[in-house]
């Protein structure tokens, strides 16, 4: 009898133990392949977008913030819609790995369609016919020249550039670059970030004291931000002078 009413329990139950398992709320959307919903930080599974500060070449071959605009698409896409996100495992940086869904649309198919994210075919194969329409139709990145995200992070002269434009003769200098170099890569990313002697990250905007004395050297830890809310998300706090 009492087995019978354990095992009547945990049929009870697992709904409720598959449900843990998801994530659901609005999220705070860091960059093309990496939100928050409340203390919990997702990496979204089976594609890779620019990071936030990668620089790509638009269609015109001209220097882009590429990262900073796959975020802001994703942003102008979902508005503040409520996500779920189906949790899959963690990563060696702590995050969560899932798939998410808005309004019953798969997050990451989107990304890879419409350009904005690369198919992370190391991991997962899902979305590779999608990647492929999205290359045919000249979405998002794939209008202009860029290096993939994966091969970014650890980028070097012999990277292979993709895309449609046939790349300019200064653009490895330009895609090897990061918008964490001497110059800012926008006019809307003019936020100023350095590191302090105790090691704090400090934002300064452009009415900020020091502003101009803060020189831009990615090997000091310097970086770029597009928005007050970027560089808190970065973990940087505003100066106090």
């Amino acid at each position: 009898m009492f087995m019978k009413l354990l095992f009547a329990t945990l049929l009870l139950l697992l709904p409720a133990l598959a449900n843990a398992a998801d994530v659901t709320g609005i999220p705070k959307i860091r960059d093309g392949d990496q939100i928050t919903i409340g203390n919990t930080r997702i990496r979204l599974g089976g594609i890779d977008a620019p990071s936030i500060d990668q620089l790509c070449l638009n269609p015109q071959g001209e220097r882009w913030t590429c990262g900073a605009a796959a975020r802001d698409e994703l942003v102008r896409h979902v508005g503040d819609k409520s996500w779920t996100c189906h949790l899959r495992s963690t990563d060696r940086r702590g995050r969560s790995v899932a798939r998410c869904e808005v309004d019953g649309e798969d997050i990451q198919k989107w990304l890879v369609r419409t350009g904005w994210a690369l198919s992370y075919v190391r991991f997962s194969h899902d979305y590779e016919a999608d990647e492929k329409a999205a290359r045919e139709a000249k979405a998002g990145l794939w209008a202009g020249a860029f290096i993939a995200p994966w091969d970014w992070r650890v980028r070097n002269k012999k990277t292979t550039i993709m895309g449609a434009v046939k790349p300019p003769d200064n653009a490895s200098a330009i895609l090897l670059a990061s918008a964490s170099g001497p110059v800012a890569p926008s006019p809307d990313c003019t936020i100023k970030g350095n590191v302090n002697r105790a090691g704090e990250c400090i934002y300064h905007t452009p009415n900020s004291r020091w502003y101009a004395q803060i020189k831009m050297h990615v090997s000091k830890g310097t970086r770029w931000f597009c928005s007050v809310d970027d560089a808190e998300a970065a973990g940087c706090r505003e100066t106090k002078r």
